[in-house]
């Protein structure tokens, strides 16, 4: 954004709370890739220039891509610099900072949608002698008693977190809940090569019947590891990740209660998968690719125990450490302005907020099926700064009239 708004001779500042990429640098755990291709990486005048296109950037180098991009463009930066609140004015905005107070006639939101770890409110019910982390602050298998792992939600975060414990040695049980299943690789290609080719990605939110649901949706079970390897429930259990269902419940003697429904969760992901890989065969077999790539294949269907477990006694000492791996929500706390809804969530559309002069960036299916991708930021940010323009251009107009 702050590039599209310089290319426009807009004047604007960055306040960032941290160092840039801070959440890159202080809340995810250490051996964390991106799940998207190094060629992926696409901003408004910076992209990858390396030698591994095809490979996918650690924690130290997705920090390190950022900072960079920030260099390159000059972005106006205030490091260290956290934004306390947020309210209205006669002429725009307020912006208090613990460096100093802000007036802006407009403002773009992009603090980003994982702030904050969700933890279900059943959380408080975890047995006192347990250890419990989120996702966002595990670092690694070290950090973790001896003793078995239970991991909550089988989306990206939790897969690759149950991956590397499991191979640690500390057996796990990985709670699964709703999930989408997808191969790494399909057809000789990376899913999200097919994804950006078939113009997946770039699937308008207003093309979308219910972008409340669509919103919503987990992350694909993907990893960015150095094979290119699936990384799904079978691969998990083939380490000998055990599989038990949503976890519904934990009573007051410690005893975890698991929903009935993994066997109909799994059989759903792999239908979705299904039906995913089917349009993107349609697309090749349009576009006349069939002859030019591997022909189309389908990954085993998800293996499930014929009675998973229902319940599991957390007293028991089977279990010693927790680790919530079930979605992030924004941290609105500062904004004073009246434009969320009742879960919280900034009301907007396509990013453009109900108050004037206020935009929305970095958040889930923003204005794209790929607003959340590093690769999704720059085209967001082209249009949203234009409507920014018009805006400013509109209400300068007024005043002269006036």
């Amino acid at each position: 954004m702050s590039r599209c708004l310089a290319e426009r001779s807009i004047d604007h500042v960055v306040l960032e709370r941290g160092e840039v990429a801070n959440s890159w640098r202080t809340e995810r755990w250490d051996s964390l890739r991106l799940l998207t291709p190094n060629w992926q990486s696409r901003l408004p005048g910076f992209r990858y220039s390396g030698n591994d296109p095809d490979g996918y950037r650690t924690l130290s180098e997705t920090v390190d891509f950022i900072a960079n991009y920030a260099k390159a463009i000059t972005a106006p930066v205030r490091t260290h610099t956290t934004v306390t609140s947020l309210r209205s004015t006669e002429t725009g905005y307020l912006v208090r900072t613990d460096q100093g107070d802000w007036s802006s006639r407009t403002v773009v939101l992009a603090s980003g949608a994982c702030n904050i770890a969700e933890v279900p409110a059943l959380a408080h019910r975890v047995p006192a002698v347990i250890a419990t982390l989120t996702a966002q602050t595990y670092r690694n298998p070290d950090q973790l008693p001896a003793g078995g792992v239970m991991v909550v939600g089988a989306s990206s975060s939790g897969t690759q977190i149950a991956n590397e414990i499991q191979r640690s040695g500390r057996p796990v049980t990985l709670s699964v809940g709703e999930h989408i299943r997808a191969p790494r690789v399909y057809r000789g290609r990376d899913l999200e090569w097919w994804m950006d080719a078939a113009g997946i990605l770039d699937e308008r939110y207003d093309q979308i019947e219910d972008i409340t649901r669509a919103r919503r949706v987990p992350s694909f079970q993907l990893a960015g590891t150095p094979d290119r390897s699936t990384l799904d429930l079978n691969a998990l259990t083939a380490t000998g990740v055990k599989l038990v269902g949503r976890l519904a419940g934990i009573a007051e003697d410690g005893q975890a209660q698991f929903a009935g429904s993994l066997r109909n969760m799994c059989a759903l992901s792999d239908l979705k998968m299904g039906r995913l890989l089917d349009l993107i065969d349609e697309w090749a077999r349009g576009n006349g690719l069939d002859g030019e790539v591997d022909p189309p294949h389908r990954l085993p269907a998800t293996r499930v125990d014929d009675s998973p477990p229902l319940g599991l006694d957390l007293k028991r000492g089977d279990i010693q450490t927790i680790i919530w791996a079930t979605g992030y929500r924004p941290d609105y706390s500062w904004l004073e302005i009246p434009v969320r809804d009742r879960k919280g969530m900034i009301v907007h559309d396509g990013g453009v907020v109900s108050s004037p002069g206020m935009y929305l960036m970095g958040m889930q299916f923003l204005r794209r099926r790929k607003s959340a991708l590093i690769d999704g930021a720059g085209d967001d940010a082209r249009e949203l700064s234009a409507h920014l323009g018009s805006y400013l251009d509109n209400s300068r107009a007024v005043r002269v009239s006036a």
